[in-house]
């Protein structure tokens, strides 16, 4: 079916249908209703469409220049601040939205015009951008994050988006690293050294925007709020700085705001109500078990199993986009690694990292065909240029698989 071009999620139902049938005949169909319920019910889930409305209104209220401002300013003279900015402030942008695509859209209108602007090439504009909206989904709050909680239910959000921070910030300075080395080998421009107390304005302006993630992330770690309770508030909280402070939010804004967030949620909800599905025969059908068992044929080590895996959801990114290749492979694969001894919050961040690189893999790539698309340039032309930074992400993912505390320090603080 998905060869064919079946949506993903009737693919899932269609399949988990299957199962049923062939575990106990027509009686099993009835699984198929009630496990697509029980994949929606969780009251966690609420937070999605929040987190959703949220991004859209940070997009609409015009946040995101003055996160770039700010982060100019810090920048200065520094050559290439431009490039770098790209990736930092896609940092801040991570803390507001977890969506990988939103971060291309809001930063990229801005700042790939700006880098054309000023002289770099406009492959490279889009291909920086491309790859630093990938930090998005992996610092909190993250969508990702929150359904890979809802589908697999030994691991909590509280517990994922702890440990998603050091890694969110380990890919930033990966690609970092990246940008100031071709600054410095191609001789991007320079700005002027900014005033500080013009540096000191801008972080004021920007001030409120930044306080969405301590909103976010103070009130479910330091457990006051829950994480539906924060995306909540965190969507309030915006709407009143878009509309009452900066004045930028009109009821229209607002109005197309809401029908994103339907339209995203719908095809979210409806894709973790089909997972439900296939999760189910997964578990009853002894999949996961005879995964292990394929896994464990190829090698005893936990090494090579580890890269076999990353290895296979690169492969997975390259003609699947996030959620959906989450939702298919993640009952399958998450259980098979715990049971060969995985740790599960620790290959739930390498699952979720990874899976993340297939915005910036062709065909699918989505971040990465966005970027080229506001760039005004072939895609070819972007991947090229992104093949740098597609080294540095994996680097930073091969040291997340080899340094779990890089993952589980943090959650473990919360204990």
């Amino acid at each position: 079916m998905l060869l064919i071009g079946a949506p993903v999620g009737l693919v899932m139902v269609f399949a988990g249908g299957a199962g049923a049938l062939s575990l106990g005949g027509l009686n099993y169909l009835i699984i198929v209703p009630d496990r697509m319920f029980s994949g929606v019910s969780s009251f966690v889930l609420i937070a999605v469409p929040y987190f959703i409305f949220t991004s859209e209104l940070m997009s609409h209220a015009s946040l995101t220049e003055r996160l770039i401002a700010f982060n100019n300013a810090l920048f200065g003279r520094i050559r290439g601040a431009l490039s770098h900015v790209n990736v930092t402030v896609s940092v801040f942008f991570a803390g507001l939205t977890g969506a990988a695509v939103t971060d291309t859209v809001s930063i990229g209108r801005i700042l790939i015009p700006a880098m054309k602007e000023e002289g770099y090439s406009p492959e490279y504009s889009a291909a920086v951008t491309a790859c630093s909206s990938i930090i998005g989904p992996i610092i909190p709050p993250s969508i990702i994050m929150v359904v890979y909680a809802t589908i697999l239910r030994d691991v909590s959000v509280i517990d994922l988006f702890a440990a998603g921070i050091i890694p969110g910030i380990l890919m930033a300075g990966s690609m970092l690293a990246v940008s100031i080395f071709l600054a410095w080998r191609k001789g991007f421009p320079q700005h002027e050294p900014t005033a500080l107390f013009a540096a000191f304005m801008a972080f004021v302006v920007s001030l409120p925007a930044l306080m969405v993630p301590i909103v976010i992330l103070g009130g479910i770690l330091s457990g006051l709020t829950t994480v539906t309770e924060a995306s909540a508030f965190a969507a309030v909280y915006t709407l009143l700085v878009g509309a009452l402070l900066y004045r930028r939010l009109s009821w229209a804004k607002v109005w197309d705001a809401l029908v994103v967030t339907i339209r995203f949620s719908g095809v979210v909800f409806f894709l973790l109500a089909a997972s439900a599905v296939l999760s189910w025969f997964v578990v009853r059908s002894g999949l996961a078990r005879d995964a292990a068992d394929i896994i464990s044929a190829v090698s005893d080590s936990q090494t090579v199993q580890l890269l076999l895996v990353i290895a296979f959801l690169i492969l997975l990114g390259t003609v699947m986009d996030v959620l959906p290749a989450l939702v298919v492979v993640g009952p399958i694969l998450h259980p098979t690694m715990v049971g060969l001894g995985f740790d599960s919050l620790h290959f739930a961040i390498i699952m979720i990292v990874t899976l993340n690189v297939s915005n910036i893999t062709p065909p699918v790539g989505m971040t990465l065909l966005t970027a080229a698309k506001i760039a005004e340039v072939p895609t070819e032309r972007v991947i090229v240029a992104a093949i740098p930074f597609f080294i540095a992400v994996i680097a930073a993912i091969l040291l997340l698989a080899f340094v779990p505390s890089l993952s589980l320090w943090l959650p473990s603080l919360l204990d």
